[in-house]
């Protein structure tokens, strides 16, 4: 039996479309190179729509990297893939989906953060950057800020208590403020050479400043911009420049350890391990303290919630000393279940603590065990604790009800 030959521009509209959609965008620009039948049907926008969603995230209007609105699709991605021809295709759309995430949980749960993202950098801004610090920046932190350039904090919020506007956030307890935010370039600059003027770095030295507190607590990250590494500095910085990775990867991959923090950052924001906390004079802020579990441990006694959970704290830490080698800070969050008293099956409108069991864990070892009067100041050889004000809990106040920041010392 004789096979009939069809040739593709004897196909209908829609067989071409999925034709289309299977070959990708840059085989059906491709196609449209063959005849005018082809031609037709590869620009067609719905197509070009597709492509836009599937690598750009862009459903509703199209636009380009800047924002503007193009008159079509197919214009949008061809402008996008134009402004990023210098970089590989699949590491621009990583890059991209980071910034996505972030940009999203910003808009919908702290909008007031999401004002004080930049628009991305030139390539002649980073160019700049390069030149000013003597470095070349890896193509996915080149790529982070293409797409955003930092953050600019409002001139208003520079006091002792910082921004609460940082997107990588922080904790509070007892003095210790902590909110960092992601430095835009100019700051990259201003702070690195600082950075090596006060702590007697070589100025070949080729780490770079990319985010820090806006408090006045010091808590500084480093870019090294040969390996890619991202460091953060510990209590011995400002003495003898002494960092931990941030970024637990092999070698090859260090290239992108700014790019796997900020994408593992927007996973945890956007699954609600982490969330907004009202602290430090009630203002909202990201806090890093984990909300659900495993990472956050939580017990139900006679209708009162009690949930824990810790954070480690680098800038504490002191890797040359074994007694504080690493340094957490414990959350301890209380709040009154409506359920109430559940034995005697009366709901109960308020209670006060007086008694406190806490069981501190280290790699499932246990290294502290308080049972004991909720007292004020009480110290221990593991911990120390500080219980600010035990006032009485009402029902009506169904989460973190009193909030109780601590600081840990965990031995290894």
């Amino acid at each position: 039996m004789e096979m009939e030959i069809v040739y593709l521009d004897g196909l209908g509209d829609l067989c071409l479309h999925f034709i289309a959609l299977k070959l990708g965008p840059k085989d059906t620009a491709v196609l449209a190179c063959v005849n005018k039948r082809l031609r037709d049907s590869a620009y067609e926008d719905s197509l070009w729509r597709t492509f836009c969603e599937k690598d750009l995230n862009i459903t509703d209007a199209p636009h380009d990297t800047q924002g503007n609105q193009t008159q079509s699709f197919k214009v949008a991605y061809q402008l996008w893939r134009e402004s990023f021809s210098m970089y590989p295709w699949p590491l621009v759309k990583r890059v991209h989906n980071c910034w996505a995430t972030l940009k999203n949980w910003l808009t919908l749960h702290f909008p007031q953060a999401s004002h004080t993202l930049q628009i991305g950098a030139s390539e002649s801004d980073i160019k700049h950057l390069e030149d000013k610090l003597s470095v070349k920046l890896p193509l996915s932190t080149k790529l982070l800020y293409r797409f955003c350039n930092g953050q600019q904090l409002p001139h208003h919020h520079h006091t002792q208590l910082g921004s609460p506007l940082g997107l990588i956030g922080g904790y509070y307890f007892y003095n210790h403020l902590v909110n960092v935010y992601l430095l835009p370039l100019s700051q990259v600059i201003a702070k690195t050479k600082d950075f090596v003027r006060h702590l007697g770095f070589s100025s070949r030295s080729k780490y770079i400043v990319v985010a820090a507190s806006s408090t006045y607590i010091e808590k500084l990250f480093f870019l090294n911009c040969i390996t890619g590494q991202l460091y953060v500095g510990t209590n011995n910085l400002s003495t003898d420049g002494e960092m931990m990775p941030c970024v637990s990867v092999p070698p090859i991959n260090q290239r992108d350890a700014m790019l796997l923090w900020l994408e593992e950052h927007g996973r945890r924001l956007q699954t609600g391990i982490i969330h907004l906390r009202e602290e430090a004079g009630n203002v909202p802020r990201i806090n890093l303290f984990p909300q659900p579990p495993p990472l956050c441990s939580t017990a139900v006694t006679n209708g009162v919630q009690i949930r824990a959970s810790a954070v480690f704290v680098p800038e504490l830490s002191n890797l040359q000393e074994e007694s504080e080698k690493y340094w957490f800070s414990y959350s301890i969050r209380m709040s009154l279940l409506s359920e109430g008293h559940i034995a005697s099956r009366t709901p109960l409108t308020s209670c006060q603590l007086y008694w406190r069991h806490w069981i501190i864990r280290a790699n499932d070892v246990v290294v502290s065990d308080v049972d004991a009067e909720a007292v004020i100041g009480k110290v221990g050889r593991f911990m120390l604790i500080v219980c600010y004000v035990f006032p009485v809990y009402h029902v009506d106040k169904l989460t973190y009800v009193v909030q109780f920041f601590h600081y840990l010392s965990l031995f290894y």
